[in-house]
Parts: structure tokens; C-alpha cells; sequence
């Protein structure tokens, strides 16, 4: 599978249909919404996630999400920064309370356009979301103001805790990705 690049998101190699897929209308996306890194419900926007893995790699972090009353991954809107790996980093430390995080790959390791809910404040919209993978390597960790609460969870107990098809996607790439097939 052949990788490409876009600018402010970085090197990606899509390895199923989905992917592709997925990649596909990213890139087409951010060649025609001028405000694809803002935070506009009309047009959708990019956002940033970040999978924190255990220091062993046998865990990831995930945040009980308060205004979706879900299980997800660590991240955030970009809210106009043209950077979504250094977002994922920075909403991985303002949501974990962790003190070190570090990248495990240089690359993307996933893309999941998914449709946000309307709310009081928004229309319903679509998030853009791209994945990055990170090890924690030290803190402990302590909820944000946007969480109910934070878990370490076993990816081997990962669908007991969500059914969220972008987060249960974890289980199925990351020994390739970590193998560097992806």
C-alpha cells in the first residue's frame, strides 16, 4: 500500500477499503473547506485524537466523555491550529493529566469521519477525526473538566467498555501499524 501526505496532518497508508475511503474524503475535505482546521458546524472540521497506550502497551487510556455520556479516546477540535498532531498531543495532556507523552509512529495511524449529534449549541456536523498513537511514560492521570472519568482499559476488554466502531479500531491495526505493515 503506497502512503501520501497531506499538510497539517501528516503521512498516512491506508491499508483496507475504509481507510481508503476515509483518507479519500480527508484530503478532499481540506482541498476545498477553507475553514477545515476551524470549528464551524456548518462545514464540519478536522479534529485531533490521540490512542495513550500503557507504558506496556497492553492498555489505552480512554475518557468517559461528558457531553456524549460515551467511552472515547483522548482529543479535540484544532480551533484553527493547521497542526492536528500537536493537537493530539496537547488534548492528550490536558485530558489525562499525564506529565510525559510521547509519539509511537511519525504517521497517522487512522481517520474516522463521524456525524456529531445536534446539541443546544450546535447542528449536527461531521468530525473529520484523525488518530495518532502515543505511549504514556509518566504522571498519573486525572479527568478534565470534559470527563466523567478516565480508565485504563485492557484492549483486550476494550468492546466490554465500547461499541464504538473508531475506537474498537484500535484492536484490529495496532499490531500491524506497531509491526510497521501500516
Amino acid at each position: 500500500m503506497s502512503s501520501s501526505t497531506l499538510i497539517g496532518i501528516g503521512c498516512y497508508c491506508p491499508q483496507s477499503a475504509r481507510d481508503r475511503e476515509m483518507w479519500r474524503r480527508l484530503q478532499a475535505f481540506c482541498g476545498t473547506e477553507p475553514q477545515a482546521f476551524g470549528r464551524n458546524p456548518q462545514t464540519g472540521h478536522v479534529t485531533g485524537s490521540a490512542f495513550v497506550l500503557s507504558p506496556d502497551r497492553n492498555s489505552v487510556l480512554l475518557t468517559h466523555h461528558k457531553k456524549l455520556n460515551r467511552w472515547f479516546q483522548l482529543g479535540g477540535h484544532c480551533d484553527g491550529i493547521a497542526d492536528v498532531p500537536f493537537v493530539a498531543l496537547k488534548e492528550a495532556y490536558e485530558e489525562s493529566g499525564l506529565a510525559r507523552i510521547s509519539p509511537l509512529a511519525d504517521r497517522v495511524f487512522d481517520v474516522d469521519i463521524h456525524e456529531i449529534p445536534a446539541n443546544a449549541r450546535d447542528c449536527a456536523h461531521l468530525h473529520y477525526d484523525v488518530r495518532y498513537l502515543f505511549r504514556a511514560e509518566a504522571g498519573e492521570i486525572a479527568a478534565s473538566g470534559e470527563s466523567h472519568a478516565l480508565a485504563w482499559v485492557p484492549l483486550s476488554q476494550l468492546a466490554e467498555v465500547t461499541e464504538s466502531p473508531g475506537v474498537l479500531v484500535l484492536r484490529e491495526k495496532l499490531a500491524p501499524f506497531l509491526s510497521g505493515g501500516a
